[in-house]
């Protein structure tokens, strides 16, 4: 259960390795998170990440996860709830892809959209279902900025992370009254592994200013949280350009 300043005592990550994961991670267990399941893809990554926690006093295992393997996903998240109950789940798996490469090789595209769609459509229910059951627990999707609206140079990942927000606030609307808190996450331009290389959009963030977010809103019970917060106000103008004006921005 949660504390009585309602941090979360046990955290499931599906992602395991996502920085912006570990940041959230670390942090909560600064505030007295003690037992953490890392789902991932087994690699050294993960087993670093792991015991990077643990030596910082958490009880921290590894679970093995793919999200391109949904019919794994009720088995490999049920054996962690069935160890006992999970406050909190943080969804933060996912890929950027490459949009030029992706436009010319639909496969490749393809995977984008599982992974960030279509797994976490999968893994979103099974761990729905679960906290519904036990009564409580929030479940915390990263989704993105590029979710509001499909810009040219990354319609690709900003679909795949379109389908992903509105699965979550749906699922969020349906879930309200069972004390189960869904929050979806909206960062920008996160300054990571997985951006290494591309130019910086203005209004970029840390993977660790994203977890003072996520932490802050956890304890307002907030169901939508941007990080920086005034990217709200960005995304809500250019939501509502014309389409011929918004052709035309170098987005």
């Amino acid at each position: 259960m949660k504390d009585a300043f309602g941090t979360p005592q046990s955290l499931l990550v599906l992602g395991g390795t996502s920085e912006i994961a570990q940041a959230t991670a670390h942090r909560l267990v600064t505030r007295r998170t003690r037992d953490i399941w890392l789902a991932g893809r087994p690699s050294p990554t993960l087993e670093r990440s792991a015991q990077a926690l643990r030596d910082r006093g958490a009880d921290t295992r590894t679970v093995p996860f793919d999200a391109l393997d949904p019919e794994s996903h009720e088995t490999a998240l049920g054996k962690v709830f069935a160890e006992g109950d999970v406050d909190m789940v943080l969804m933060a798996f996912g890929t950027l892809g490459d949009q030029a490469r992706d436009e010319a090789d639909p496969v490749a595209a393809t995977r984008v959209a599982q992974t960030n769609y279509t797994g976490a459509v999968s893994a979103g229910l099974v761990c729905a279902r679960a906290l519904q059951a036990q009564g409580h627990g929030s479940l915390v999707v990263l989704s993105s900025v590029a979710a509001e609206r499909a810009r040219r140079s990354n319609f690709i990942y900003g679909s795949s992370k379109a389908g992903l927000d509105a699965f979550a606030q749906g699922l969020g609307d349906a879930l309200h009254g069972t004390g189960v808190h869904v929050m979806v996450v909206r960062p920008g331009f996160v300054r990571s592994r997985m951006t290494a290389g591309l130019e910086e959009a203005p209004l970029a963030t840390t993977p660790q200013a994203v977890a003072v977010a996520i932490e802050a809103g956890l304890r307002r019970r907030a169901e939508t949280v941007w990080v920086p917060g005034r990217l709200r106000l960005v995304m809500s103008a250019l939501r509502h350009v014309p389409r011929p004006l918004f052709r035309r921005l170098p987005v």
